[in-house]
């Protein structure tokens, strides 16, 4: 059942009705990973990791990256993420008004509102500066070293009963505030003596869509083995990095899909642009999310698209880090 046959909007939906699912169980796409992990657990983490970043199949890929969350996932250590820098340049942002209503169009059925899509008008230039930013999202094991270190009281609501995930180790933290977000890139910049911080909305679109300005970060057509959104049917978080072929054209990973993330930005029209309210418009100021998630179909995953923080357990927040080229 499409979610345009129900006549409510996403927000007045229950979670489940929402994301388009039956009320009956759904298994997941990999419902069972024994073979999978059977033919991977002889691995060294090298080759572990080699596996999970490797064009093999998915099933492999993905009990790869278990087995890293569970050993140490050596890609993603807190004190020394991984950074790709991202080159200066004059880049486009957002869509034009003719593009707006053809994506309106191609999504309506998925329940997309024309108001969600005009947020992305209009299309404009911008320079944009020299920069770094993580190849990862921050994961629960970062967020959990956070945690230990300073004994900030925000626990993510994704840890069932406020525990922490280890099983889940290197899955994105998700489910936690922009507050949250901001004080681990001052944690993290005062344990390193660098300046770590949460990419503005144009350095993440750059990052993600690359100098041809890419509808999705691999190119201009959806493809669901790319990246962990709903249509994938995985209905969870991923292990970071274990869509390679989904990476953007700096080979930055899962800027498409696994959770949506915050950047700097607070909600503003663009130059020229007009106000565009919607269900967030009634939040007094919202701070702009990118990047779509395992609990929303693809429209979201588009890289233009501007999102933000609901209060319901199917808006999955989390974050990646940004950091000046030359400081």
């Amino acid at each position: 059942m499409l979610v345009s046959d129900i006549k409510k909007t996403i927000n007045q939906m229950g979670d489940r009705e929402a994301m388009g699912l039956p009320m009956h169980n759904v298994d997941t796409r990999v419902p069972n990973l024994s073979n999978a992990l059977l033919h991977v657990k002889k691995y060294n983490k090298h080759e572990l990791v080699e596996t999970a970043e490797s064009h093999q199949l998915f099933e492999y890929r993905y009990a790869a990256g278990i087995l890293l969350g569970l050993l140490g996932d050596p890609r993603t250590l807190t004190i020394t993420p991984k950074m790709i820098e991202i080159p200066s340049g004059e880049i486009e942002i957002g869509i034009d008004i003719n593009q707006a209503y053809e994506v309106f169009d191609r999504f309506n059925q998925l329940g997309v509102q024309q108001e969600w899509i005009l947020k992305e008008v209009p299309k404009f230039t911008v320079m944009v500066k020299a920069f770094k930013v993580s190849k990862y999202l921050v994961t629960n094991e970062n967020y959990y070293d956070f945690l230990l270190d300073t004994k900030y009281c925000e626990l993510p609501s994704s840890w069932e009963f406020g525990i922490y995930p280890h099983l889940k180790s290197n899955h994105p933290v998700y489910s936690i505030s922009d507050d949250a977000a901001i004080a681990y890139t001052k944690w993290l910049s005062q344990k390193t003596g660098r300046f770590f911080r949460l990419p503005t909305e144009y350095e993440w679109e750059y990052a993600a869509s690359g100098p041809a300005h890419y509808e999705y970060p691999w190119g201009g057509e959806y493809k669901p083995d790319l990246c962990n959104t709903l249509e994938t049917g995985l209905y969870s978080s991923t292990p970071v990095g274990i869509f390679p072929k989904g990476n953007s054209p700096f080979g930055v990973s899962d800027m498409s899909g696994n959770v949506e993330e915050y950047v700097q930005d607070y909600y503003h029209p663009y130059p020229n642009g007009a106000v565009i309210v919607d269900d967030l418009g009634n939040i007094d100021e919202y701070r702009i999310a990118r990047g779509g998630s395992f609990t929303r179909h693809h429209d979201l995953a588009r890289t233009t698209r501007r999102h933000g923080r609901f209060s319901r357990d199917i808006y999955v927040m989390g974050f990646r880090l940004a950091e000046d080229k030359y400081n």
